[in-house]
């Protein structure tokens, strides 16, 4: 087995070896932040539907096991417990360097 090097300007791939690491400007930086930002919170969107469908359809007795209602909605929940969380995290950050003197 290889030890690990620390290698600054590169990545580590799915087989082990490294690439470079592409620079981003700061454009590039901001729209990559906003778009993995916007997938997380759709799939947290997503989740809360799946749970409330399945929920109708316990409600409204068609085939649907209580344990997938449970399981989906627990999902659900936890997935928008972890974002308010990251949410909270973020505003924290912000008014830190918000109240940093220059």
């Amino acid at each position: 087995m290889e030890p690990v090097s620390f290698r600054p300007n590169s990545v580590m791939n799915i087989n082990g070896g490294t690439q470079p690491v592409k620079k981003l400007t700061s454009a590039e930086a901001q729209n990559s932040f906003k778009v993995a930002l916007s997938d997380a919170l759709h799939k947290v969107n997503d989740a809360q539907h799946a749970s409330s469908r399945a929920t109708e359809k316990l409600a409204r007795g068609e085939s649907i096991d209580l344990h997938q209602v449970m399981i989906t909605a627990q999902k659900a929940s936890i997935s928008l417990q972890a974002t308010i969380e990251v949410r909270n995290k973020v505003v924290e950050a912000y008014q830190e360097v918000m109240r940093m003197q220059v």
